[in-house]
């Protein structure tokens, strides 16, 4: 852990690694993560942790201040807390529980971590400031820090006058996760962070957020590369959270066809899971029936997917999606079907 204060890039992206890898394992709690938690939280205003360095971690190569990626860490504790149950809060009865005891201990120190990551929502460097509000979004769900929601919120909405476009971006997105109404977010000039508003559940019955839902896929790849910067509170392609949104809002494969075509036309195989699957799903709602007429929209959106070739050769992940909309998984088949129709 005192490598993080070392000044050295090296040493460092090693400490890094090690955090990710060891101390929050694809967000597993253990008894070392709350002492780790809050050593980090004392650190953050040390000098040393402006050296630039990487992750030692082969999938994250992004340059950036030290601080920048231990906020980032912070903000994965508090992520990985909010995923147990409220059942879990109590103190566990018997002491081999340690995965309960380690939860607890984090939850104990999340005030701390507020307190911590609070000043660098308006540190100079946007880097900082970006991985500061991508970790108080994820405090911001605990129950134990309620009290204040409202204010941070307040200070996200500010956020609509100035700042760059992933910074706003990141604020829309921040408030929708907290049931929150990013409505200031919905007239920006800039479309992607319309978007990134429009994706709020709490606009799911505003015509003007479907609307930019709507726009956005028009040209699904090319709202997958509005955001250059990392945007901390998005997962995956931005068009999976366009498409969910989109399929809590509308009921009928008829309704998105526009937009069904459009993803049809650019995805492919491996990302059945977030895209053309759920959309595969909305157009067979029921398993197809042989013999039974296909609708026009059907028909269309099954033709858009065997005519891409990204969707086809020796990957496995659309059969089950087709099994389950009764639908052949054999090209040369579906296409017969679609002909057929």
């Amino acid at each position: 852990m005192l490598a993080l204060l070392s000044e050295d890039p090296e040493s460092c992206g090693e400490a890094l690694g090690y955090l990710d890898a060891a101390v929050l394992h694809q967000g597993s709690i253990y008894p070392v993560t709350a002492p780790a938690a809050r050593f980090i939280a004392g650190i953050l205003g040390d000098e040393r942790t402006l050296v630039l360095c990487e992750s030692a971690l082969p999938w994250d190569d992004r340059e950036r201040p030290l601080r920048a990626a231990l906020l980032e860490w912070l903000g994965s504790v508090a992520e990985s807390v909010s995923f147990w149950d409220d059942e879990d809060d109590e103190e566990p009865e018997e002491d081999e529980d340690e995965d309960a005891h380690s939860v607890a201990a984090c939850r104990a120190i999340l005030r701390d971590l507020y307190s911590a990551v609070l000043p660098f929502l308006d540190d100079q460097d946007s880097t900082v400031r970006q991985a500061a509000v991508g970790a108080m979004g994820h405090l911001m769900l605990a129950p134990e820090l309620a009290e204040f929601r409202g204010e941070q919120a307040e200070r996200m909405e500010r956020l609509a006058h100035h700042s760059s476009v992933a910074e706003r971006a990141a604020a829309a997105l921040t408030l929708g996760n907290w049931d929150l109404a990013p409505q200031a977010f919905l007239n920006d000039p800039d479309p992607s962070v319309r978007a990134a508003a429009a994706l709020a559940p709490a606009l799911d019955e505003d015509p003007a957020a479907l609307a930019e839902i709507r726009h956005a896929l028009t040209d699904p790849a090319a709202a997958d590369d509005w955001f250059h910067e990392h945007v901390p509170q998005m997962e995956g392609k931005f068009r999976f959270a366009l498409i969910a949104a989109l399929l809590r809002r509308t009921r009928d494969i008829g309704e998105i066809l526009p937009e069904a075509l459009a993803v049809a036309r650019m995805t492919n195989a491996y990302t059945v899971e977030s895209d053309w699957g759920p959309l595969l799903k909305r157009a067979f709602p029921e398993p197809y029936i042989s013999g039974t007429p296909l609708t026009t929209a059907q028909r269309q959106f099954l033709s858009a997917i065997v005519a891409n070739d990204e969707c086809w050769g020796n990957i496995a992940n659309p059969i089950l999606w087709f099994r389950e909309a009764g639908l052949p998984h054999e090209r040369a088949s579906l296409r017969a079907l679609v002909s057929k129709a």
